[in-house]
């Protein structure tokens, strides 16, 4: 199949591009997985908050929008199975599902699948579509992060917001616009090339 009718065939992703097998998929997966661990090793404390600003929640959207939900869910699945098992590769090289913080990472397999779902409907070709793509899959990881932050942390919900989600609103703002220009122009060089 070429690029152009792979672009202008409906419900495909990113990744739906490449040649279809078995291998591509697996690789994808652990790809995706990958790409989440580099970028959790991207991070900053927030002072007063156990919950590190990373660039762990943008890969696990962009895995999502570009894989597409089940090789999104899986490629985050793997990532949090590979850290719940020790592998090095949660926030600051942290590992196991401890920490106040792993809520966020189940929220982001779920967020994975929702916005590959998403993308696998056109959302990610415009770049409005992709603010909205963005706004989804952040208040997925939220809306699983901040309860279980308060569950783990032993703080009140309102607590938790304070300490687990209001601090990060301007760098989602940011993840959202690169995202937003990221995806919908991966589309256009593609059409361009088909």
């Amino acid at each position: 199949m070429s690029t152009a009718a792979a672009v202008a065939r409906p419900n495909t992703v990113l990744a739906d591009l490449l040649p279809a097998s078995r291998v591509r998929d697996a690789a994808l997966v652990l790809g995706g997985a990958a790409l989440t661990g580099l970028a959790a090793q991207l991070s900053v404390p927030v002072p007063g908050s156990p919950v590190p600003v990373t660039g762990q929640t943008f890969a696990a959207l962009l895995v999502g929008t570009a894989l597409g939900a089940r090789r999104g869910f899986a490629a985050l699945a793997l990532y949090a199975v590979a850290g719940v098992a020790g592998m090095p590769w949660f926030a600051d090289g942290s590992s196991g599902w401890g920490a106040p913080s792993f809520g966020y990472i189940l929220g982001m397999m779920l967020a994975s699948a929702a916005v590959g779902a998403l993308a696998r409907r056109g959302a990610d070709r415009g770049v409005w579509r992709m603010a909205g793509v963005m706004v989804v899959g952040s208040a997925i990881i939220y809306a699983v992060g901040v309860p279980y932050l308060a569950a783990a942390a032993h703080l009140s919900l309102g607590r938790a917001v304070s300490l687990g989600l209001t601090p990060y609103l301007l760098g989602d703002a940011l993840k959202a616009a690169l995202a937003m220009g990221a995806l919908p122009a991966a589309w256009k060089l593609v059409g361009r090339r088909g």
